[in-house]
């Protein structure tokens, strides 16, 4: 296994970086893992247990957000620690393999999920926050590595590649479902027209099931190259004794962290944005089911349009980021999200921005509705501005983090982006509740992307 060079050594060289196989093995991260996301948190599974597990799709939205939270609280209280043990240790590798098998775990879990069983909501909700877990802490290791495999001008270019080869490999998944092995259970034929591979039952929604195991397995094939090609960093002291110093360098770290005005600041702008944009996008999927009545061949194609412009969006904002900065690319993405927010939350049945339309026929075309046409079209622009939103954070936090920390300040960052985390899901599912309206609990997040611009204004990067 190749590792990088030491500290030590590396003060007394000139950087070198490795070879491009090394670089495009971790940028396959993100398209490894991304289909977690995708099929089971955003597209085909949250919507599905919604509609089709819980009792009703407003309890389903609550019920769901409350697991989410969860796991989001508890990310929010390892990661600094984790990353600064990992920090300490020196190597990347091993907790990725940790985490990941616990996305793997709770992937799996999710073909048990019957529709109109109750009994077993309990156990899907634990395997959703495990493989959370699992899927936020492998991701803090990976983004760590990143400082190391190209010189500080072509970070924003790597950042953006990996989010937008990330929705791609969400793209594919979905159209792999869609197309071969979720099945309308009216008609029994997929998206593409086939019935489902394997024998899937569309009755029981095996075809939505299915996107557990299809999740588990599309990560262990495509995050093996990065394991066997990209350089990790050098041990460089025992388990126990690095959890002694990464313990003493964090406490450090926190100390000095209020007189570092830039990093804290945008620290504390990254908690309030990613919270809303993390609710955002675990919700679109479960909103659409309960506005428009969407099932999964129609909220698995909204899913693939919003990818395509979220793959294009990603990879423009990586060279823009370059460009321009990340902070720019940051505030011109939250504006396009905020604006985005606002009009879907005046978008019904039968209407859009206050104009009476016609409300989509039962049975008939895909999208033929115009308030759906005009979901499609906000929730395309949410798309491509989320990408660039994310991989412009991460190269930010490393314009401004101390090298010799990276993934401690990772761990930070995403203590940032889950210690509020909760705080969106439970908010949405608590004002879901308490009004029965979806929309009610969405609006929500229009104050976190207003409150978050306003930090990051009073930001200087560098």
């Amino acid at each position: 296994m190749t590792t990088i060079a030491s500290d030590a050594r590396m003060a007394d060289m000139q950087p070198t970086y490795p070879p491009r196989a090394a670089v495009v093995s971790w940028i396959f991260f993100d398209w490894a893992a991304q289909p977690y996301f995708t099929l089971i948190t955003t597209f085909v599974f949250a919507p599905y247990f919604a509609t089709s597990i819980a009792p009703d799709p407003a309890t389903g939205q609550s019920l769901w957000g409350f697991a989410m939270a969860a796991a989001g609280m508890a990310i929010a209280l390892l990661s600094p620690v984790l990353g600064a043990i990992a920090d300490a240790a020196g190597r990347r590798k091993p907790w990725i393999a940790a985490f990941g098998a616990m996305l793997v775990l709770g992937s799996c879990v999710m073909w048990i999920g019957k529709p109109g069983d109750p009994g077993i909501i309990p156990p899907l909700l634990a395997a959703l926050a495990l493989a959370s877990v699992g899927a936020e802490f492998a991701t803090v290791f990976n983004n760590a590595m990143m400082p190391t495999l190209v010189p500080p001008e072509r970070i924003g270019r790597l950042s953006g590649t990996g989010w937008a080869t990330g929705y791609v490999g969400g793209i594919v998944s979905l159209i792999i479902v869609l197309g071969f092995l979720a099945a309308n259970p009216e008609t029994g034929r997929t998206l593409l027209g086939v019935t489902p591979l394997f024998g899937l039952d569309p009755a029981t929604h095996q075809g939505d099931r299915i996107t557990g195991p299809l999740t588990a397995l599309w990560f262990v094939i495509f995050v093996t190259p990065m394991f066997l090609f990209t350089p990790d960093y050098p041990a460089k002291r025992p388990v126990r004794e690095a959890l002694r110093a990464g313990l003493a360098e964090l406490k450090q770290s926190l100390v000095e962290l209020p007189r570092q005005k830039s990093i804290a600041t945008f620290l504390l702008a990254n908690m309030v944005y990613t919270d809303g944009l993390v609710s955002l996008f675990a919700f679109g999927g479960i909103y659409a089911a309960g506005t428009f009545g969407w099932h999964t061949i129609q909220i698995g194609t909204f899913g693939i349009l919003l990818a395509i412009a979220g793959a294009f969006g990603a990879w423009l904002g990586g060279k823009l980021d370059d460009l321009l900065g990340p902070k720019r690319v940051i505030a011109g993405s939250m504006l396009v999200l905020l604006l985005s927010l606002a009009a879907i939350l005046l978008v019904d049945r039968d209407s859009v921005l206050f104009v009476k339309v016609a409300p989509p026929e039962p049975g008939g075309a895909l999208f033929s509705g115009a308030a759906e046409r005009a979901y499609l079209v906000l929730g395309c622009l949410i798309g491509a501005a989320g990408g660039p939103l994310q991989a412009a954070s991460r190269t930010m936090l490393i314009r401004l983090a101390p090298k010799d920390r990276i993934a401690q300040y990772f761990g930070l960052f995403a203590l940032t982006g889950k210690v509020t985390s909760f705080i969106g899901p439970l908010l949405i599912g608590t004002i879901t509740a308490a009004t029965a309206s979806q929309k009610a609990g969405m609006a929500v997040l229009v104050v976190f992307f207003v409150a978050g611009l306003v930090l990051l204004l009073r930001v200087r990067d560098k």
